[in-house]
């Protein structure tokens, strides 16, 4: 990923970037259900790598499945690429975890950007004390296996009612995870980096007492004219 695109994604906010691409038509966008294990500070940016998760079924998965080198959980830990987000397809599904505390600390030393799931990690304490940026609805103690069949790795998935298609831009902050399509993500980069700009400008305006009629959105050329007098004297 470009780090100069990967430096935008990092300093806006998941709420701006899905204003961002709304004004593309985009709406459906934001993982629904997901939050972070433990708020970081920082945002998790990286392109997609997905693995999907099927209903398991008892023949198939039992706890030998993961003897075997080729089983895609353990696949897909040792080759999601470094700097990409591991986006897990769990169908909603947080009755057994998607993976635990080993399997996302040997990620968090891969150097993978951080990970997400619309089912539960179990060890998920742990998982919130360690650095690598980790999204999930809810702990969740028994194995993957006792509800969940790993089965395709970095395919179009499901997560959370979004599509996530391999190489979208995964990004994740204090509050959620949105998915930036690929092909806009320099575009949607560049409104939200700007879209940052003129809130901040706003929030201390608001700070100051201004009413935000004609200042958000920006409908008066006194307010412009501030604006860009602010932005100067900010270096912005």
């Amino acid at each position: 990923m470009d780090e100069k695109l990967r430096e935008k994604f990092m300093g806006v906010s998941v709420a701006t970037l899905a204003t961002a691409l709304f004004k593309h038509g985009l709406r459906n966008q934001v993982i629904q259900g997901v939050h972070p294990l433990k708020r970081k500070g920082r945002n998790m940016v990286g392109p997609a790598f997905t693995l999907r998760y099927i209903p398991a079924r008892e023949d198939r998965n039992q706890l030998v499945e993961f003897r075997k080198p080729d089983h895609p959980q353990r696949v897909a830990v040792e080759t999601c690429p470094a700097g990409h987000v591991l986006v897990m397809d769990s169908r909603k599904d947080a009755r057994a975890a998607s993976a635990g505390d080993i399997l996302i600390t040997r990620m968090m030393v891969r150097g993978v950007a951080g990970v997400v799931t619309d089912g539960g990690f179990r060890d998920a304490a742990v998982i919130g004390e360690l650095d690598i940026p980790a999204y999930h609805t809810r702990p969740s103690t028994p194995t993957n296996l006792t509800l969940h069949e790993a089965l395709d790795l970095n395919m179009p998935i499901g997560c959370g009612d979004v599509a996530v298609f391999p190489g979208d831009i995964v990004v994740g902050d204090d509050d959620c995870v949105i998915v930036v399509p690929r092909g806009i993500a320099g575009e949607i980069a560049d409104e939200a980096a700007e879209m940052t700009v003129y809130e901040d400008f706003v929030v201390e305006r608001v700070k100051d007492g201004v009413p935000i009629i004609g200042l958000y959105p920006c409908t008066r050329d006194e307010h412009a004219e501030a604006f860009k007098a602010w932005r100067a004297e900010q270096g912005r």
